[in-house]
């Protein structure tokens, strides 16, 4: 069952006056915009337009999926108490509005919030726009809109993509470097040794300023041997194995039954860069545990400045380590919640590899960096963690928060293989489709997982919130 957030506004410019709303559909666990709806709806007061907002958001999310769950957040104490139940309706120009909007979805698909008027940009802008349309004598046109652009403030030019090839780790690590001040995202592998991530910018939806980061893979490092093409991918960002096959397979479709309720969605946040991260050297749990660089803090601010626009956290959840723990307190505090520390997030440990280069650990111990990239079940030299092992930890952990989380979204502030196992095993791939992913840091992917025991991937590495 799909998550839907339901943004309205209402402006009178009089009080009673001129008068229109706004309203947008917001996809619960990736934060896109699916629906914006305006309307310049004459001589009326505040409250009517408010109302008018909510009722043509509710038709909306109701057009796109008759089963999905709505959250109804507004700016208007007064509509979210009244719908809420908890206040009388008085006005007799309300009570036919409260009444419809009431019909709209059966009662315990939807829930209402109160957030403060700041928040609320999107639908307020909206809202302006349509009774700017009426002051011209127009309707307002969606063609034509910029409230989200607006409300999402200016986009300035990301640094420009490094001039060498694909596979020039040199010219792309100090392209990248270059724009440090532009706060670029870096892509780096499970164990924080870095590929630097080329970015372009692309402009397919600028009305939405949806700016689409884009990168390209990074090969293992100079030093290193060329791998076959796995191994390449697996010494550039190790990934972790498969763990055992499921007794019982879910089934696999669209048609989800009614009854499933809110899926429990993880919006997985990979922690900032650390000072390790350029140096391109493992860094797992078995390490020194380093904290976030001054770019890594910075990255952390901008999510954190993201998932406050998008407002669908509901609860904060974080590794031990001091990466995460920093990344996920810059985030809490944007959203007043608290973290909770959840040791089964924790990054593999790499063993006698933690601090050094792929380069090398090939030079130091060629024999168990082979197997490790060829078998799962291989531990890095010095009894660290295999991937299976990893594996099975983050399924048990996934396993015991879909139970205690249905239905709400939770972020999950964890590192590269944590995340990537959490993909792949909510796509059902095999254990070789981890070496084909990249993950940048500062990164958010999302999984929503149903009552069924299936599961939906949402989001994967998003970096576009890094960007000025």
């Amino acid at each position: 069952m799909r998550e839907f957030i339901v943004e309205a506004d209402g402006g009178s410019r009089g009080n009673p006056g001129p008068a229109g709303y706004g309203s947008v559909v917001i996809d619960a666990a990736t934060g896109e915009t699916l629906v914006e709806r305006a309307e310049y709806i004459g001589v009326a007061t505040n409250n009517v337009a408010e109302y008018r907002g909510l009722v043509a958001g509710l038709r909306a999310a109701r057009e796109l999926d008759p089963s999905a769950t709505v959250r109804v957040r507004m700016d208007s104490k007064l509509v979210v108490e009244q719908m809420s139940g908890r206040w009388k309706i008085k006005h007799p120009d309300m009570k036919p509005l409260a009444a419809e909007a009431a019909r709209i979805l059966p009662p315990g698909q939807v829930t209402y919030e109160w957030m403060p008027r700041e928040r609320n940009k999107h639908a307020d802008r909206l809202a302006n726009e349509a009774m700017d349309a009426g002051k011209r004598g127009e309707q307002w046109d969606a063609g034509a809109s910029r409230a989200e652009l607006d409300a999402r403030g200016p986009v300035t030019p990301a640094a420009p993509e490094p001039s060498g090839p694909p596979g020039d780790a040199t010219a792309g690590a100090a392209k990248a470097r270059e724009a440090l001040a532009r706060s670029r995202p870096a892509a780096d592998p499970t164990a924080d040794a870095v590929q630097e991530k080329p970015m372009t910018t692309t402009d397919a939806d600028l009305r939405a300023a949806r700016t689409v980061a884009t990168s390209t893979p990074a090969p293992a490092p100079a030093s290193a041997p060329a791998p076959p093409p796995a191994s390449a991918q697996a010494a550039a960002s190790p990934v972790e194995s498969a763990p055992a096959t499921p007794a019982v397979a879910p089934s696999v479709g669209w048609g989800a039954a009614p009854d499933l309720g809110a899926p429990a969605t993880f919006v997985l946040l990979r922690h900032g860069e650390t000072p390790l991260t350029p140096q391109k050297r493992f860094s797992g749990s078995g390490g020194t545990d380093p904290s976030l660089s001054d770019v890594g803090r910075e990255q952390a601010e901008r999510v954190a400045a993201a998932l406050a626009r998008r407002g669908t956290v509901q609860h904060i959840l974080a590794s031990p380590l001091a990466r995460t723990r920093e990344t996920a307190a810059a985030v809490a505090a944007r959203l007043g919640l608290e973290v909770t520390v959840e040791d089964g997030l924790i990054e593999t440990d790499f063993g006698a590899w933690e601090g050094l280069t792929f380069g090398e650990v090939r030079e130091r111990h060629p024999e168990d960096l082979n197997a490790w990239l060829a078998d799962p079940e291989a531990e890095p030299t010095g009894g660290g963690e295999s991937f299976a092992a990893t594996a099975t930890r983050i399924a048990a952990t996934r396993d015991r928060l879909v139970a205690e989380y249905a239905g709400r979204t939770v972020l999950l502030v964890t590192h590269v293989t944590p995340i990537k196992t959490f993909v792949r095993l909510a796509l059902g791939a095999p254990s070789e489709s981890l070496f084909r992913m990249e993950l940048s840091a500062a990164s958010l992917s999302a999984v929503a997982y149903y009552a069924d025991g299936n599961a939906s991937v949402r989001l994967f590495n998003d970096t576009s919130h890094l960007r000025p």
